[in-house]
């Protein structure tokens, strides 16, 4: 077959019509590149601080304009593609799109959340939700949130970074006039005062040598103090691990706790920070941690100014020669972010995507370096410890358990909040003894021994111990202590269906099983009559093959319903 001959000239012509006069994608205006250099100062920049920067962005703007993300992408020298998928992979990151003439619209006035978990729910919070906008107005974007970490004054809201407790229409409305002024935090106690209660006497007792490593160590493991994020791995036994491991070590913190229904590390950070420092600082001391990284919860606003305060304060009157870098980084709203290794891709400034295991974290954790992690209430048990001695702690506790625990309470109780009580207790005894006895009109019906993935139990189980290890025969766990307790005006096939929402809305997307299981499931439950044969398997798929604890444990309450309230399916 002939082919036509093409004369030379007419392809190198149509080669030099061709040629780009500029990179492929999306041209950085000079104008947004000046902005955000002026927002990030000179530098050098770093990768891992990309979140910071989006944080920057976002807090100045009040949105990520994609002009904007472009410029971040040149100066970090990374694909506009990097940028933006970490950008839109975080619910707090609000991305705006130019318009068709090449504008990006106007960020909204003001960003109300209303917390839409389950103890916000049952306080009324849909409602609030469904009123708030047509009264604001069109200038102030109401979002409907994932737990906001104040279970205990449901429903909660926050108003730009104001937190407001027992939210109503009138409050929203009075912080939206204001301002939404920042409120001054609470009393606390502050380095001066910690000091003068003898704090980081203990930290200079194992600095300068009066206490050796392996007397701390073993006394952890004495005490037998498990990680109170919800993993329940053994303290003591994970310092040993990590200084086993060649260095430079680091260390990762986790104050990200999403899990609806837990609140305790925002409320002991809002209390007394020093207590928290001072057993992060002993822990990196006897591993041999000369860096430190601590993740904090966006959504804890007053925390995070709290904890740079005091930090500050600290390195300008240190109480040791040589304190440990300590670098504070911020959420921007990723439940996920709680799993360790999601948290350790944040802080290197990536999505927040579990990662495969094994290798561990205290192996190859922060940027390929053996990492000790640790959930904020952890590090605050460990000066008592070490000065009460592990027997102490040991000794504490109820019906054969061990320990003390702080329990989140939230639900149908006179009185919510952090109650510290011995590991062990009965939710009945928890509710009795701590929390002043249900509400008015209110009998126990049902309860979560551990926050929205733990499980929900009848009141016929009131009597099992909580602890660790306890409530796996009935189905269940207890995770980070979180209680949320509901009453005969309640139902748990709509609790269930508030948290498969949560699980469906938080999961990463990384994995097939979470992320088409928990659409998945919540459609199914959505159903007036369940399918519970095909939710069993599906249970058991999302179980067997999901990547991390999410959708290994986002089933739990809808099994749970089907195993002991299977009487309400039927009637439904």
């Amino acid at each position: 077959m002939n082919h036509p001959v093409i004369p030379i000239a007419v392809v190198q012509g149509a080669s030099r019509q061709r040629k780009r006069q500029a990179p492929k994608g999306r041209r950085v205006d000079p104008a947004a590149l000046a902005e955000v250099q002026a927002l990030l100062g000179a530098g050098p920049h770093r990768r891992d601080l990309l979140i910071e920067y989006l944080h920057r962005l976002n807090d100045r703007y009040g949105q990520l304009g994609t002009p904007h993300l472009a410029a971040l992408a040149q100066l970090l020298k990374l694909a506009q593609t990097e940028v933006y998928e970490v950008a839109s992979f975080y619910h707090h990151f609000e991305i705006a799109r130019e318009d068709a003439d090449g504008r990006v619209p106007a960020a909204p006035a003001l960003t109300v959340r209303v917390c839409d978990g389950l103890a916000c729910e049952m306080a009324g919070a849909a409602d609030l939700i469904a009123k708030l906008p047509a009264l604001l107005g069109t200038e102030v974007r109401v979002i409907a949130a994932p737990c906001l970490g104040r279970c205990e004054q449901a429903p909660a809201a926050v108003v730009h970074q104001h937190p407001l407790a027992r939210a109503s229409v009138d409050s929203v409305r009075a912080a939206v006039r204001n301002g939404a002024r920042r409120a001054e935090p609470a009393p606390y106690v502050g380095l001066d005062a910690y000091l003068a209660q003898g704090g980081y006497a203990l930290l200079r007792d194992c600095v300068e040598g009066r206490r050796d490593v392996e007397n701390v160590i073993q006394t952890m493991e004495d005490a037998g103090l498990r990680g109170l994020g919800g993993a329940g791995f053994p303290a003591g036994r994970k310092w040993r691990i990590v200084r086993a491991e060649a260095g430079p070590r680091l260390m990762a913190v986790n104050i990200d706790e999403g899990e609806p229904g837990t609140f305790k590390d925002r409320w002991l950070l809002e209390r007394d920070p020093h207590r928290f420092v001072e057993g992060m600082l002993i822990a990196a001391w006897a591993v041999g941690i000369e860096t430190i990284y601590v993740y904090l919860r966006d959504e804890y606003h007053g925390g995070r100014a709290l904890l740079e305060a005091e930090l500050a304060r600290l390195r300008a009157a240190p109480p040791i020669a040589a304190l440990p870098t300590i670098e504070l980084r911020r959420g921007a709203g990723a439940y996920i972010c709680g799993e360790e290794s999601a948290m350790i891709e944040s802080i290197e400034g990536k999505r927040g995507m579990p990662r495969l295991r094994p290798p561990y974290v205290a192996q190859v954790g922060l940027f390929g370096r053996p990492t000790l992690e640790h959930n904020f209430e952890t590090l605050y048990w460990v000066r008592e410890l070490l000065e009460q001695g592990g027997a102490w702690f040991a000794a504490q506790g109820r019906h054969g358990r061990k320990g003390l625990r702080r329990f989140s309470v939230s639900g149908r109780v006179r009185e919510p909040g952090v109650k510290l009580a011995p590991a062990g207790i009965t939710l009945r005894e928890l509710v009795d003894e701590f929390c002043g006895g249900m509400l008015p009109g209110h009998e126990l019906y049902a309860y979560l021994p551990g926050g929205a993935s733990g499980g929900i139990l009848p009141a016929r189980l009131a009597d099992v111990p909580l602890d660790f290890d306890t409530l796996q025969p009935h189905g269940c766990f207890i995770g980070s202590a979180a209680v949320i307790v509901l009453s005969q005006q309640d139902s748990v096939v709509d609790a269930a269906r508030n948290l498969m929402r949560f699980f469906e809305h938080e999961s990463c997307g990384q994995c097939t099983p979470c992320r088409a299981g928990t659409a998945k499931m919540r459609a199914l439950i959505e159903q007036p009559v369940w399918d519970q044969p095909l939710l069993a398997e599906l249970s058991q798929v999302m179980r067997d093959a999901s990547i991390c604890g999410l959708g290994q444990a986002a089933p739990n309450p809808v099994d749970c319903v089907a195993r002991y309230f299977g009487d309400e399916l039927t009637s439904s």
